[in-house]
């Protein structure tokens, strides 16, 4: 029997990656954002939702790719990381989509570099690369 799953898919400059549903907790709107010093370049600071304190990851930053400015598409994603909430910033939230574990690719097609794959998602002509939140935070 093949197993299927939900993904979350959202784009970072012009490529989709995906996160397990069971994995997120909300996606918002772009809120503004409160700095915090003297902390890693991709940490953009924190925000307030509903009471918690959570802190903010760009994930742009995170995975040495192109900024782009923030826009009405701009969302957080915020997923439970050993047991905290942190929110990380997206270009896009696209859509929530289901896969068949035969549609997954281990990351080691596309390099050694990968760390932060944990597949790749072959889904009808698209290719989404399925974010492995462990070593991506």
């Amino acid at each position: 029997m093949n197993k299927e799953g939900q993904l979350v898919i959202f784009q970072l400059n012009d490529q989709q990656y995906a996160l397990p549903i069971h994995q997120t907790q909300e996606i918002v709107k772009m809120t503004s954002i409160t700095r915090v010093p003297n902390t890693r370049h991709y940490v953009e600071g924190i925000i307030n939702l509903r009471g918690n304190i959570i802190p903010v990851i760009n994930m742009n930053k995170r995975l040495n790719l192109p900024v782009s400015e923030y826009n009405d598409s701009t969302r957080i994603i915020v997923v439970e990381y050993k047991g905290q909430k942190v929110g990380i910033i997206v270009d896009n939230v696209t859509e929530v989509g289901r896969y068949q574990e035969n549609e997954v690719e281990p990351p080691s097609v596309v390099g050694d570099d990968v760390d932060y794959l944990s597949g790749v998602v072959k889904k009808d002509n698209s290719l989404w690369l399925l974010l492995n939140l462990e070593k991506a935070l």
